[in-house]
């Protein structure tokens, strides 16, 4: 590193050392009324009788997610281990997602359980009626991140406030938050509360935000001008992120792909890292086999960082009887004739095609990808969310249901989890969200990697190039590139048997990770015990 590139990466450093050390004290709002308004809660008895003392014992979890389906889903599964663990939980969602959630779940599905309790706040974007198509949305994402900067943070402190002020509930005495919420270190540290941050993505997705000053200091971002959105100016090659050198430019974090540092997702992305050298401590939901290389070359400005997953198969050590098990995070209603449609297939015959939470195909796409789907004649599954219908992105061309009939299932949403799991799944058609790559991994089963933004990406890099359980779809999508793609993971030409083997065994670490003496086990419990105490 020359003289001036390594002067201007330690000037970024030390910015973020002195943001470390140096409170940021956040003036109180007037009105809690007006930012926070509370659901039911149901205490159990014991909670409602226990003396003064019992409840000061009692230890007091407030998990805050970012608000969007693929962040509420993990911070969900934390919670629920927490309060396996003993944990009096208090989860807080967006006034819009809880009318989501009450619409897809009913009305009981947010009473909470003993010791268990939803809360809310307004995420200060105008609102939308009840009825409304939107309410089957994710909000959009720069407006979202423009108001998590400039307005959540006083809700948010109040709620806290409101809470230890209760007498019905324990007080608060650590605070779980996304690793997406800048806001909420400061809070935390005002109120004198440890604080851990859930990564929700990838250590390697992590690794472009928490090696941002550094592709700052080299010159590599932000991008000089419009001829860089090329593919010749994003095909540089970076090779000081441990554990992906060699990844283009153009696969790290999409929203850095801006000439404008000023922009609202590099400045929010500037805060989360902040904001994340301000926290006690990281969860992560990967575990150490998947992303070791990447983790271990994580900067040393970071917090500690306890790599626990994959969360959705840590809930096995819940009992089933548990009621845990019924609390739902789902923002659309899942269809259950998913998995009774999959139980008449046989084993590994079926490609699952969802493109999570937030992606959006062009009508274009949505063409080309059906009769790619169609001419490659494999039975599928495919998942196309109710606001992509009814945008009118999504509009399966005259013929295709004709084409596919008994064959091929087309539905709003399903339980992923339970569908990747399923033995009739032979194949995944995903957008590579860290959720989606992360159960596709612990199912053992190989993906066909489209990615849209963001993290994807990186994980779509990965899914191909280190974990060998990957192929990718070329942003240009093709009806024949689909076909050969979907023929060759199904039909098991070479490579997709390769992919297979390596699945197959990407599937056991992940089990073996969440086992009793896992290494993704003996981490949650370290976090509790050292972090969490």
């Amino acid at each position: 590193m020359d003289t001036d590139m390594k002067n201007g990466y330690e000037s970024v450093q030390h910015s973020f050392q002195l943001i470390k050390c140096t409170k940021n004290h956040l003036s109180s709002a007037s009105s809690a009324s007006l930012c926070c308004s509370f659901s039911t809660v149901i205490m159990s008895e014991k909670g409602m009788s226990s003396t003064g003392s019992k409840k000061q014992e009692k230890r007091h979890a407030v998990c805050i997610p970012f608000p969007a389906q693929g962040h509420i889903n993990p911070m969900l599964m934390m919670a629920k281990l927490l309060h396996h663990s003993g944990f009096h939980i208090t989860f807080v969602n967006t006034v819009y997602n809880h009318r989501r959630l009450l619409k897809s779940n009913g009305a009981a599905s947010l009473q909470g359980l003993d010791g268990f309790r939803f809360e809310k706040i307004h995420d200060g974007l105008p609102a939308t009626d009840d009825d409304d198509d939107a309410t089957d949305a994710t909000q959009d994402i720069i407006p979202l991140c423009q108001s998590i900067i400039e307005y959540f943070a006083t809700p948010f402190r109040e709620l806290v406030a409101k809470l230890n002020d209760a007498s019905e509930a324990p007080p608060v005495t650590c605070i779980v938050s996304d690793l997406s919420m800048p806001f909420t270190s400061p809070v935390a540290e005002e109120l004198g509360i440890p604080i851990a941050l859930l990564l929700t993505a990838g250590a390697c997705g992590f690794s472009s935000v928490a090696y941002y000053p550094e592709l700052l200091a080299r010159g590599l971002l932000p991008l000089k001008d419009e001829s860089c959105f090329g593919t010749g100016g994003l095909d540089t090659a970076v090779e000081f992120i441990p554990g992906v050198e060699g990844i283009r430019l153009r696969d790290l974090y999409t929203f850095f792909r801006t000439g404008k540092p000023d922009d609202v997702i590099v400045r929010f992305n500037h805060q989360k890292l902040e904001n994340t050298s301000r926290a006690n401590a990281i969860v992560a939901n990967t575990f150490d086999d998947l992303e070791r290389k990447v983790l271990e070359g994580l900067p040393a400005t970071l917090p500690k960082v306890f790599p626990i997953g994959p969360l959705h198969l840590s809930l096995s050590r819940i009992p089933s009887s548990s009621a845990l098990h019924s609390i739902c995070s789902n923002l659309w209603s899942n269809e259950a004739e998913c998995i009774t449609w999959l139980g008449r297939r046989e084993p590994r015959s079926v490609l699952y095609l969802n493109l999570g939470s937030i992606a959006a195909m062009t009508p274009q796409q949505a063409t080309e990808l059906a009769w790619g789907l169609a001419d490659s004649e494999q039975p599928f599954l495919w998942i196309i969310r109710p606001d992509m219908a009814a945008s009118g992105g999504v509009v399966l061309p005259p013929g295709f249901l004709a084409e596919t009939e008994g064959r091929g299932l087309v539905a709003g949403w399903c339980q992923q989890e339970q569908v990747l799991s399923h033995p009739a799944v032979g194949g995944f058609l995903t957008h590579c969200g860290w959720n989606s790559s992360i159960e596709s991994v612990a199912a053992g089963v190989p993906m066909i990697c489209w990615p849209f933004f963001a993290d994807q990406r990186t994980n779509c890099w990965c899914a191909c190039n280190r974990w060998g359980v990957g192929m990718e779809l070329g942003e240009d999508v093709r009806r024949g590139e689909v076909e050969r793609l979907v023929r060759e993971v199904m039909e098991g030409g070479e490579r997709g048997k390769d992919m297979r083997v390596k699945a197959v065994e990407w599937k056991r670490l992940a089990e073996d990770a969440v086992s009793s003496d896992g290494s993704s086990s003996l981490n949650f419990e370290r976090f509790v015990n050292q972090v969490l105490h």
